[in-house]
């Protein structure tokens, strides 16, 4: 048997045949436990090109099976002679033709097709499957949960492709703890260097040399809001709709947020992966225990020589709560089907002890890398943000309106401080958001330039759009429970908490809408299962800070009290700086911030100045009542935080 068969009877039919014969190959279940072929695939009139298709998809001998059963379906039966008596092959059974969701046609025609499928690359149980047939199971589920997402506290989702813009992406960038405040790094990360090489999303697993060099694990590294998350979604988007690494069979995407809510339980990877990653529900628990084992027993390491080809995305290792101890030795060999605490599975799973040939991507905050030891990454990524070009694209995507779209751009280069921001995809979202209100209801006067200003304006924006609803009086009273909260989890350096946490600062999480807007509820059924811990989190971090800063100078200004005072044993001078507003008040501020060890609070500093100016105390004082004005900063010390900074 040769493929010149095939195309023998394919050449036999005419064009309007052959459009017939494609729609039904089409169609799942031609032959039992064989894969549908996605339409893209089949926008030929190249029997050659057909023929290819087929044979990548099922191997020889089962695609002479399909075309069997196809011919019959045409009225063709005549062709049947053509087949040689020794290729009728065993019994199939066939199926009626209906249509389904896993062969809805992909958005983009740009395909690379899959590698050639073998007998070896079958799961027998529950039932036989070619493993194909999972993938496209797992495809077409992707495609309905990472096709639509939305922006900020946006309600409406819109699709993906509509607003994604390109993130700049370079590849094999040191990956080392930086001690300076991540959006201090910013002006520092975009003078690129000599070496730097810029990659694609889709190229993120080959290597920065070029060279054909192996490589298991990659850590993405990026600062907050940079675009880290939304790249995993495109990426798995991709993957879904055809558009790139087509050779990866199966991909878990999971995030630490939802991982860290199950910190001590146990499960088989499989659970684990069922649990996280509803999509995967139609490959069955028997199925990925089949996968595991496989791997798992033959000692093979290569993803290019491995039977089944799997890639486990771990979105956000810097909001993990769970304790991933890499320095254990000496401890039993796990078995990938037997229940486990999930921070051993990834443990084992992260240092290649399990599932040695499957591929692993890890994002994470520069703060966290290195929770994760080097000699355990193979290659490191770095998300960069927007370039220049890149910030007016999303800017022109986010307005329709050329005429609104070039006010807002021109007004970002006109400041240095939101120029350099706007590297930063959640901080364009921020600016849009504050500037099309600003330019909507203000007539005349000053756009706000610095970031505190940006983000008052921010905070006058979240109380107008509620305090109609719940009151003016609830609405301030949220904000500043909120401020409370964020400088509490921000002393203890957290980024995702728990109902507990809330309650601890009297938040009533029962009216968590009230907080919608700078405060980010993220229910565990987004994902599509109901979870009895829900994870709270601010829309990003720098909201977090300023808020922090806010309750700060608030507590202060109203009472005098420094809330850093029963700190003092290790934050040292920090309580001195509270005692006036003064010189040496602010040089205080900024020299312990200058000494802290992971830079945490240089931002939570800029603002806390910021809030000082009378032109913001202002603002505060027309949002938040109760606010006594303190006097501003003398020349003097703006001259010493300037030089210092």
């Amino acid at each position: 048997m040769t493929s010149e068969v095939l195309l023998n009877i394919l050449d036999d039919l005419d064009d309007d045949q052959l459009s017939l014969f494609q729609w039904f190959l089409q169609k799942p279940n031609n032959v039992q436990g064989l894969p549908a072929i996605t339409k893209s695939r089949l926008q030929t009139v190249d029997r050659c090109k057909t023929v290819d298709v087929m044979v990548e998809t099922y191997g020889l001998q089962r695609a002479m099976q399909v075309t069997r059963v196809v011919l019959e379906k045409i009225h063709r039966n005549d062709l049947l002679q053509k087949f040689p008596a020794s290729s009728s092959g065993p019994e199939v059974h066939v199926s009626d033709v209906g249509e389904t969701s896993e062969n809805r046609e992909p958005s983009s025609s740009q395909t690379q097709p899959p590698l050639p499928q073998t007998e070896d690359e079958t799961v027998p149980v529950p039932e036989p499957r070619p493993i194909r047939f999972y993938q496209q199971k797992l495809q077409s589920n992707f495609q309905d949960t990472f096709k639509v997402t939305t922006e900020g506290w946006a309600a409406d989702e819109e699709r993906l492709v509509d607003i994604y813009t390109e993130l700049y992406i370079t590849a094999g960038r040191d990956m080392h703890v930086n001690t300076q405040h991540e959006v201090l790094q910013i002006d520092k990360v975009w003078k690129p260097s000599d070496k730097e090489r810029q990659i694609q999303p889709r190229d993120i697993f080959k290597h920065p040399s070029g060279k054909d060099i192996p490589i298991r694990t990659v850590l993405t590294n990026g600062i907050a809001g940079i675009g880290k998350t939304f790249l995993v979604r495109k990426f798995v988007l991709d993957w879904a709709e055809e558009r790139s690494n087509q050779d990866v069979h199966l991909i878990f995407p999971f995030t630490f947020r939802a991982l860290s809510s199950l910190q001590g339980k146990e499960f088989c990877l499989a659970e684990l992966i069922h649990f996280c990653i509803p999509e995967t529900k139609d490959v069955t628990v028997e199925a990925l225990n089949y996968i595991f084992t496989a791997l798992q027993s033959s000692g093979n390491s290569s993803y290019k020589k491995s039977r089944f080809k799997l890639l486990f995305v771990f979105d956000g290792l810097d909001e993990s709560r769970l304790h991933l101890d890499f320095d254990v030795n000496n401890i039993p060999t796990v078995d990938v089907t037997k229940s486990t605490k999930i921070e051993i599975l990834l443990r084992e799973l992260i240092s290649g002890k399990l599932l040695r040939s499957a591929r692993l991507w890890i994002t994470t905050r520069p703060a966290a890398a290195n929770q994760i030891p080097q000699n355990l990454v193979n290659t490191t990524t770095e998300v960069r943000g927007f370039t220049d070009p890149q910030k007016e694209e999303y800017f022109r995507k986010r307005f329709r309106d050329k005429k609104q779209a070039s006010s807002i751009i021109s007004h970002m280069k006109k400041s240095r401080s939101l120029h350099i921001m706007c590297h930063i995809p959640v901080f364009c979202w921020i600016t849009a958001t504050v500037l099309e209100e600003l330019l909507r209801t203000r007539e005349g006067g000053d756009l706000p330039r610095t970031l505190t200003e940006m983000y008052t304006e921010f905070l006058r924006f979240q109380i107008d759009h509620t305090k109609a609803k719940y009151g003016p009086k609830k609405c301030i009273q949220s904000i500043k429970s909120l401020a409370k909260l964020a400088f509490e989890q921000l002393q203890k350096g957290n980024l995702i908490f728990y109902e507990k946490d809330l309650r601890e600062t009297s938040i009533d999480v029962r009216e968590a809408s009230v907080y919608s807007g700078v405060f980010t509820e993220i229910f565990k059924e987004e994902r599509g299962r109901k979870q009895e811990n829900k994870m709270f989190s601010f829309i990003h971090l720098s909201v977090q800070e300023f808020l922090a800063a806010l309750h700060v100078h608030l507590t202060f200004i109203n009472s005098g009290i420094s809330l850093l005072e029963e700190e003092r044993q290790t934050t040292s001078c920090w309580s001195e700086m509270f005692q006036s507003y003064s010189t040496g008040f602010y040089q205080t501020a900024v020299d312990e911030a200058l000494q802290s060890p992971n830079g945490h609070l240089d931002l939570f500093l800029r603002f806390l100045l910021g809030l000082s100016l009378s032109t913001n105390q202002n603002l505060l004082r027309s949002l938040l009542t109760q606010t006594r004005s303190s006097s501003q900063t003398n020349q003097k010390t703006v001259e010493y935080i300037k030089e210092k900074m």
